[in-house]
């Protein structure tokens, strides 16, 4: 997903402020179920929540960057899965982060079913860097 740089993801000096880095990986994750399996948004019975966040902030984004976000799966496990989210400004690294992200139903940890767990694997393969 490629996300240009507004005015309002900035500072007075035209620097990204350092929470919309995790905004821009969270519309690319959101748009690859929207595109892909939209109905995990209309499922009522779990969804996903950010247990862990581990963020490398490496270079600053500026106002009218055109950056684009990077997935891939590292790692799903019974109630969770790992994320690996960078963001790139053409061919240079900006930011980098590791995501654990928790099923839950009714505010406990579940487990996925078989079905949500290849989903998850389907849709992040077809954007592994």
């Amino acid at each position: 997903m490629k996300i240009r740089v507004y005015y309002e993801d900035t500072d007075a000096g035209g620097v990204v402020y350092h929470s919309n880095y995790l905004k821009f990986c969270e519309r690319a994750r959101s748009e690859l179920f929207f595109e892909l399996y939209p109905s995990i948004f209309e499922a009522k019975t779990g969804h996903f929540l950010l247990a862990k966040a581990n963020c490398a902030f490496v270079k600053s984004a500026k106002l009218g960057d055109i950056l684009e976000v990077k997935n891939k799966l590292l790692e799903v496990k019974n109630a969770s899965v790992l994320l690996k989210q960078e963001l790139f400004r053409g061919e240079e690294k900006i930011f980098s982060a590791e995501f654990v992200l928790v099923y839950v139903k009714e505010s406990k940890p579940q487990v996925m079913s078989k079905e949500l767990k290849e989903t998850f694997v389907r849709l992040f393969s077809t954007q592994q860097s």
